[in-house]
């Protein structure tokens, strides 16, 4: 019996330190790099490219990006992100992303005491809390998902700021 609890506390042991290691590693990895290795966001780091935004999201921070996934930026009219990737359009490109970035690292228990935030952008968006959190209407779907200079929510569409 006791080589039984033995196994099982070695088991419980190993578990835990494979979860630290794994919740180490992710916070190593800046937000851009948290957000590619997630593989759900593709689209995103395609978008940030064409805006010249990496390697200022590469950068010290602290940011907390509200972050589309590939389908989210799916959802958007056919053509939309066809026409926001060309060089031409790339002032507007960097003005809707930044609009998904706020300045400092807010967590989710901070997100949910906040009516709105200033995004990045210089624009306002707008968070609710009733049937679950939204920033301008998008359903956070996961939270805290922790990097070495921020934080990353999932939301499940593309925000796009108001026209000045």
């Amino acid at each position: 019996m006791s080589n039984i609890r033995r196994i099982g506390s070695v088991a419980a042991l190993v578990m835990t330190l494979a979860a630290t290691t794994d919740l180490r590693a992710a916070d190593t990895k800046d937000v851009v790099d948290t957000a590619v290795a997630a593989g759900s966001f593709k689209t995103l780091a395609k978008a940030l490219a064409a805006a010249d935004l990496v390697s200022t999201l590469k950068g010290p921070g602290p940011f907390t990006v509200f972050a589309p996934t590939d389908e989210a930026f799916a959802k958007l009219p056919a053509g939309t992100l066809e026409s926001l990737l060309k060089p031409e359009n790339k002032a507007q490109l960097r003005r809707i992303l930044t609009y998904h970035v706020v300045a400092g690292k807010v967590m989710a228990a901070d997100v949910v005491k906040m009516p709105s935030a200033k995004a990045v952008s210089g624009d306002t968006i707008t968070i609710a809390t009733r049937g679950g959190v939204t920033v301008d209407g998008a359903h956070v779907a996961k939270t805290d998902i922790v990097a070495s200079n921020g934080v990353i929510h999932v939301i499940d569409a593309v925000i796009l700021p108001k026209d000045k």
